[in-house]
């Protein structure tokens, strides 16, 4: 019997995913993640999942892991120090940023904090002009005098990022060579190895996250990985934003790939049931203990962005943009508001019930986890609206204080607003139910989806609590509870594939392109490509390569990603590399031009080591046809009936088959599900719980 382990660091809670390859059985422990040390919460997960499921070290095949460490250092302007060398007269290219903001009328919107402060902006002699040729050579006393500074000040990682360097890196490599000679311990991040395409300002920017970032992310995983060492675990693979994993290595060459990895993995999870169920069309919902996240995939395919930004506002308004750190790195298409079971509600000046942004986090944590906590939260609210045990979760590891959780409630809410605290609770929810369908809405709505014609997975720890309720507020018919929601994220880490993905510009228009760069420029990063698999020991086999191109109209601003054919690269290639562009414009756009010239703009690759994939089941609970068993019944509020007397059913007493209606309240050990009175459940032969509206 072998295993894969996945461990996401949540919030609120740090979750363990064992999976049985041979039988696809799953497992899950949580422990509550230690934000002082975030390393010491996984292995303590580790430990503890080991030893409760008895699974041998040297038995797990596969290691994988989200970590939240680089948002953080983002988040909380907690990077390394940082110095940034550029072109002489390009020292202020990351203040003067884009004109995009995101509240178009707030004159007092301010941009996040600059990353790299102006005396740390090196500026060199140099440049390179817009066809690639050097019109003035290296002064590499510049170059010297940098060094001289940044050892004076100990600089602890040094970005470099020169005018049209994506065109010729010649003098960026120089710098980059000279300055790994003279400061041995210092990371150098060119941005000619980390983002070789158009645009300035992303690329610089790109290139300072890594740079602000890779210290810590260093430190983080190589005292992680000496630790897992010791437990004789495999080594370790880390959860990319765009839906694979990759080695440390490779993340610690392109550290702005793992931002935000924990939500990619619960995408990649549910597109996975979505596989297994024969659902094509599926909204990912996530709503752990600080925010909740939704992202939309269609016939199978999950959808991802290269328009990203983080820290700052980018995190809690990421569809957006001018509120964070542009990076240019393919990401799953996910859209976050500030709505988790730790979100702090509060009474505005105006006396305005709100919801977040704030969260208590995982220390203190709701009022009722008896740790701190002083200001009412969802958390709190469920638990006064009986949608939670009022004396235990986590299978009675986590003793609720309901008492503490209203008493709270009452005083900095239900007073202040008239109301009795199951109506402020209720309240409450209501508000952050709009929020997170703020979220779907951004990722279906928005895009000319129609939520009607999806079905929503719900999973995090509040998720299922919340679901039924949020499908209602979008006329979605279906909802899915998947086996471990409150750990699905770090159960699509064990089945995720290893992925990285190259790019490189090529501006040149469609119609004369040079087939020998192209094809040159794809061989390379197919090379490097199969380098980094075969260094991360994938069988050959198992290699999936595939290309794509940035392309545009001449007049237009951006572009759009289409696929291309593999093989050689012929004037056939290239026709219909056009003909496929004017149908993706005319998808996306209603419209599209046949008579306008089409600019070719980037080139891309992506290389992906395949897993062998393997159905997910729930443990065999038995037979399943006979009546669900009833364990206890409490007064649970429901908008149709208000405070109404609820069944209570432990989740183990669920096999295929059960079905019935609404209102029930279902117990895990990781979650909650709530049934409402509209609502009916039923089992499938997988063990995967169906709800569907009674109406519907």
């Amino acid at each position: 019997m072998t295993w894969r382990i996945g461990v996401d660091i949540g919030g609120t809670f740090t979750d363990v995913a064992l999976v049985d390859e041979a039988s696809g059985a799953i497992a899950l422990a949580k422990v509550p993640t230690t934000p002082r040390d975030f390393g010491r919460g996984v292995l303590d997960a580790l430990a503890g999942a080991l030893e409760s499921e008895r699974v041998p070290a040297d038995r797990v095949t596969l290691l994988a892991h989200a970590t939240t460490v680089v948002t953080n250092a983002l988040l909380q302007g907690k990077g390394a120090r940082t110095a940034l060398v550029t072109t002489r007269g390009m020292r202020d290219l990351l203040e003067l940023r884009r004109s995009a903001r995101a509240r178009l009328y707030d004159l007092f919107q301010d941009p996040p904090a600059t990353l790299v402060p102006r005396h740390f902006r090196l500026e060199v002699t140099e440049r390179v002009d817009a066809q690639g040729q050097v019109v003035r050579a290296l002064d590499l006393a510049d170059v010297d005098a940098a060094i001289a500074f940044m050892r004076a000040h100990r600089v602890e990682s040094i970005a470099v990022c020169l005018l049209y360097s994506f065109l010729n890196d010649s003098h960026e490599r120089a710098i980059g060579e000279r300055l790994r000679a003279a400061l041995p311990g210092v990371p150098v991040f060119l941005s000619c190895e980390v983002l070789p395409e158009i645009r300035e300002f992303e690329r610089t920017s790109t290139t300072a996250v890594c740079a602000y970032v890779g210290p810590i992310l260093a430190s983080y995983l190589e005292r992680l990985e000496t630790a897992l060492r010791e437990l004789r675990l495999p080594p370790l693979r880390v959860m990319g934003s765009s839906g694979g994993v990759f080695t440390v290595h490779e993340a610690l060459r392109m550290p702005a790939t793992a931002v935000e990895s924990g939500p990619a993995a619960g995408v990649i999870a549910a597109s996975l049931v979505g596989r297994q169920l024969g659902i094509g069309n599926l909204l990912s919902f996530d709503m752990g203990g600080t925010t909740a996240k939704a992202s939309l995939i269609e016939r199978g395919e999950i959808k991802t962005t290269a328009e990203y930004e983080v820290g700052g506002d980018g995190n809690v308004t990421r569809w957006l943009h001018g509120t964070g750190h542009p990076i240019r790195v393919p990401v799953v298409d996910v859209a976050e508001v500030s709505a988790g079971g730790g979100s702090i509600a509060w009474i505005d000046p105006g006396g305005a019930l709100r919801v977040g942004p704030e969260s208590a986090g995982a220390e203190p944590g709701p009022v009722c986890y008896g740790q701190g906590g002083e200001r009412p939260t969802v958390t709190d609210s469920d638990v006064i609206l009986g949608y939670l045990d009022a004396e235990y979760l986590l299978g009675g590891r986590l003793r609720v204080h309901a008492e503490r959780a209203r008493a709270a409630l009452e005083h900095h809410v239900a007073r202040p607003l008239g109301l009795d605290p199951v109506q402020a609770a209720a309240g409450i929810i209501d508000v952050v139910t709009a929020g997170m369908a703020g979220a779907l809405r951004v990722v279906s709505v928005e895009r000319g989806y129609d939520p009607r014609e999806f079905t929503l997975v719900a999973f995090g720890g509040a998720g299922p609590v919340h679901a039924a309720r949020l499908a209602e507020e979008l006329e979605i018919p279906r909802v899915i509870i998947p086996p471990i929601p409150g750990g699905f994220s770090a159960l699509g880490l064990v089945m995720s594939d290893l992925r990285r993905d190259y790019a490189r510009t090529l501006y040149m228009p469609l119609a004369s392109v040079s087939i020998a760069d192209v094809k040159a420029a794809y061989e390379q990063m197919e090379s490097a490509a199969r380098a980094m698999l075969r260094e991360a020991d994938v069988p050959e086999d198992r290699w999936e390569i595939t290309r794509s191109a940035d392309l545009r109209y001449t007049r237009q601003a951006y572009e759009l990603t289409v696929p291309m054919a593999s093989g050689e690269v012929t004037a056939a290639t290239i026709a219909r590399l056009a003909a496929d562009f004017h149908d993706r414009h005319r998808h996306t756009y209603g419209h599209s031009s046949e008579e306008e010239p089409v600019q070719l703009v980037n080139v891309r690759v992506t290389a992906v080591g395949k897993l062998r994939h393997f159905d997910l089941t729930r443990r065999a609970n038995g037979p399943s046809a006979e009546p669900l068993a009833k364990t206890k019944s409490r007064p649970v509020y429901f908008k149709e009936t208000g405070l109404t007397a609820c069944d209570v059913v432990p989740y183990e007493s669920l096999g295929p088959g059960s079905e019935r209606p609404g209102p029930m309240i279902i117990e895990a050990m990781d979650t909650t599900v709530v049934v409402p009175p509209t609502w009916s459940l039923r089992v499938d032969a997988q063990g995967f719980i169906l709800l569907e509206r009674a109406h519907a």
